[in-house]
């Protein structure tokens, strides 16, 4: 297991967490983007728990790999589906905010796989 595919999988593991808590916090900058894009209220528990078990599901992959592999694929999953909810809700300048959450989770994928 290299240092780097550690490092990575814990900045990812972190930054999901900390978008998961924010749903779960109903933070303004969170649940006013979700009004803007149709999305209803009560979704964000939903949300917000798919986020935290993916997390831990990183953290738990840095033990045993497939589970850490199966993570890693629900949340590009997950985060594939935000951007074509922001996308189809035509909020183009938005797009980037997932974006930037996917990807040291497909650079952890990677990573992972390469070793």
């Amino acid at each position: 297991m290299s240092t780097a595919y550690v490092v990575v999988t814990l900045v990812a593991a972190a930054m999901t967490a900390f978008s998961a808590g924010s749903a779960f916090l109903r933070a303004a900058w969170v649940v006013k983007p979700i009004h803007d894009y149709g999305i209803p209220d009560s979704w964000l528990p939903w949300l917000g728990a798919a986020k935290a078990a993916g997390a831990a599901g990183l953290l738990v992959g840095l033990a045993v790999p497939a589970i850490g592999i199966a993570a890693g694929i629900g949340l590009v999953l997950y985060f594939t589906g935000a951007v074509i909810t922001v996308a189809r809700a035509r909020w183009y300048t938005h797009i980037p905010f997932p974006l930037v959450y996917v990807a040291p989770i497909v650079g952890a994928l990677a990573l992972g796989l390469a070793a």
